[in-house]
């Protein structure tokens, strides 16, 4: 039945909701818009760089790179100064799984070497008949784990009287690839030590040149621009001349860190500088002037955490140019020098256009340089794009 219509004239029934009124009732968000609008700046900075897939996968390579040196001893087939004498500027040796049509696993052939008397070059050729499988988890030539513990605990061997060379060898017949893992300990670390000197005078000085400004500003700039107009190969290569020769090659390391922290650390401390200017001039900084609070307070709890995630991508950017900057000086010999191994030092084996020529695996050390470069770069542009997250 429908219900009766009003009399002409009677008032009309009004109703009232007596529950709580909600204002969201109808403009609520979506969970996802929710989730979004809650969610904090590092949280949002985080999703943002996982959108930047290139840069997330260079960071994933680089933390295996560098996780690599932490064990990198168990990594290496071969110990660092280990030497074959048969087998020098032996070519690089190729994975095998099957032979004749069996599957046999991962092997190598076994090689025979004869002296060309014309040339005095030796020629290595397979032997079909000798098959080395290689090994997995197992004892090989021992090593001191850094300088602690004696091991001779590898990931991968060669076969028991066997020779495993998958990148060749040098004039001494020691492993290329073994050489290059080693290597990787020296190269990678000292562009973090040498950022973390260059980080630490561009903020201090940086922070104190913008916000003072004045004569001190004045002077910094004048200093920033000398030294960024100087060449850059020259100058790291005089500096590092001056180095005592009697000097340890640990000190060496660290000289050549340092030189390079303190000729890296301009670029940076523009970039303070200019942020800086803009932020001494906000309200919060006067409060805490005003309330007796300390230049260094003001500028190292206040200014520089407004900005840190930029500051920490330009960081990332500089690091490849530290690892260059080793890299050239020890293959001009002026860096460091044996029994220190780094991937420049590597290269000073390959000086020679007849090297080259005759024995271009010899150049393997620079892909490892190539690959770790283009990373640090990657990885740079994502956080330089995700430092703001609300763009």
């Amino acid at each position: 039945m429908t219900a009766p219509l009003p009399r002409p004239g009677a008032p009309l029934e009004h109703y009232v909701s007596k529950a709580d009124f909600d204002p969201d009732q109808f403009e609520a968000m979506s969970a996802g818009q929710t989730r979004y609008y809650l969610a904090s700046q590092k949280r949002l900075m985080w999703w943002k760089f996982k959108k930047h897939k290139l840069a997330l996968a260079s960071g994933i390579f680089l933390l295996l790179f560098y996780g690599m040196i932490v064990i990198a001893e168990f990594l290496a087939p071969y110990g660092l100064h280990t030497r074959n004498v048969d087998y020098i500027h032996s070519p690089p040796q190729a994975i095998h799984l099957f032979n004749k049509g069996e599957f046999v696993g991962p092997f190598v052939y076994g090689r025979k070497m004869a002296l060309d008397i014309d040339t005095l070059r030796r020629n290595y050729t397979e032997n079909p008949a000798d098959v080395q499988p290689i090994r997995f988890f197992c004892r090989g030539d021992a090593y001191p784990f850094w300088g602690l513990l004696d091991s001779n605990f590898h990931l991968v061997c060669p076969a028991v009287g066997g020779q495993m060379y998958l990148l060749g060898t040098d004039r001494l017949g020691r492993d290329v690839l073994s050489r290059i893992i080693y290597g990787a300990r020296i190269s990678l670390t000292i562009g973090l030590i040498g950022i973390s000197v260059s980080f630490v005078l561009g903020i201090i000085i940086g922070g104190l040149a913008g916000y003072h400004g004045g004569l001190f500003d004045l002077l910094v700039q004048r200093v920033i621009e000398i030294l960024q107009s100087l060449p850059s190969l020259p100058l790291w290569m005089a500096l590092a001349a001056i180095m005592p020769v009697s000097w340890s090659p640990i000190l060496i390391y660290f000289g050549i860190t340092i030189i390079l922290g303190i000729l890296d650390w301009t670029g940076l401390a523009r970039a303070v500088r200019s942020k800086l200017l803009s932020l001494r001039e906000e309200d919060y900084v006067l409060a805490a002037q005003l309330m007796g609070a300390p230049t260094r307070r003001i500028i190292g709890r206040h200014l520089v955490p407004g900005f840190m995630s930029h500051l920490i991508a330009t960081a990332t950017i500089s690091v490849p140019s530290m690892i260059l900057g080793e890299t050239a000086l020890s293959f001009l010999g002026l860096g460091l020098r044996p029994p220190i191994t780094s991937w420049g030092i590597l290269l000073t084996e390959a000086r020679s256009v007849s090297v080259i020529a005759f024995y271009p695996w010899l150049l393997f050390p620079m892909v490892p340089v190539i690959l770790v470069i283009l990373a640090f770069n990657f990885l740079g542009d994502g956080l330089r794009d995700a430092a703001d997250p609300y763009k």
